[in-house]
């Protein structure tokens, strides 16, 4: 029986990009996709009519849904969005594919061909591994990578490839206990889900990707960023189990609403 697979695209401000992410999912990957939705995270330019014009003229043959946060969650508040609803729509997998058209879903078409992704619990998509492609990244940002990857892998005593591209692959049935509900709604929330893979001791493997960096703008501030996971690894070195365990949001949400905008006819 072929799985159900939910392509999730988390979009904010990304007007430009969005049109072009959406065309990705035309061609071959289109044969492994059950769903896809866009989860607006309050932008404020065009892209959700941007994207909700381009789903009209495309021929999917699959739903695709432009669902809107009911206020700025973050980047991490997206993914619970989306993982709430793979879950709540027994879906059996879930790909993220950020909506700022840095990475390539295309990249994965041998991954699901071959059924290699049903062996792990999460397949994440490595920038700075062996077969990996890199197009207008800096020298500054790929030595940075590989040195907090050697971090990481120390702490974790595992070899970590990647500490949160934007093209990832989840079994939703390791999400279903909704462990990470309590980890932060902003950038740090993939390599707390790195992290809580690690603990959980899931089966994670890292996969070679492109990614590219041409109009896209970057939310990330190095230094801040670096600080935070040096932090973040001290923290875990310390007392793991608790680590994990604790509520790390710096405002507490109930729930992780979201309202339908667009639905495609099929």
């Amino acid at each position: 029986m072929k799985e159900k697979i939910l392509v999730f695209i988390p979009m904010y401000n990304c007007e430009k990009q969005i049109v072009r992410v959406l065309d990705q999912l035309n061609g071959e990957i289109k044969k492994y996709i059950s769903e896809a939705i866009i989860v607006n995270n309050r932008s404020t330019d065009n892209g959700e009519q941007a994207a909700i014009e381009k789903i009209k003229k495309m021929n999917a043959g699959f739903p695709i849904k432009v669902l809107k946060n009911r206020e700025n969650y973050g980047l991490g508040g997206s993914h619970k969005v989306a993982f709430n609803y793979a879950i709540e729509n027994n879906f059996d997998y879930i790909i993220v594919l950020h909506g700022d058209d840095q990475g390539s879903i295309s990249d994965f078409i041998p991954l699901l061909q071959s059924g290699k992704y049903k062996e792990y619990d999460c397949c994440l998509g490595a920038r700075f591994m062996k077969g990996s492609r890199l197009i207008g990244y800096s020298k500054l940002r790929i030595w940075g990578n590989y040195g907090f990857n050697l971090l990481f892998s120390l702490v974790v005593h595992k070899s970590v490839k990647d500490l949160g591209s934007g093209l990832n692959l989840y079994k939703v049935k390791t999400l279903k206990s909704k462990y990470y509900i309590q980890y932060p709604d902003t950038l740090y929330f993939n390599d707390l889900m790195i992290l809580a893979s690690c603990y959980y001791k899931q089966k994670m493997m890292f996969y070679p990707i492109s990614w590219r960096e041409e109009d896209q703008v970057s939310n990330n501030k190095l230094l801040n960023f670096s600080c935070s996971l040096l932090k973040m690894l001290w923290k875990y070195m310390k007392n793991k189990k608790n680590y994990i365990g604790q509520d790390m949001r710096t405002k507490k949400i109930d729930e992780y609403l979201v309202e339908e905008i667009y639905i495609n006819q099929i």
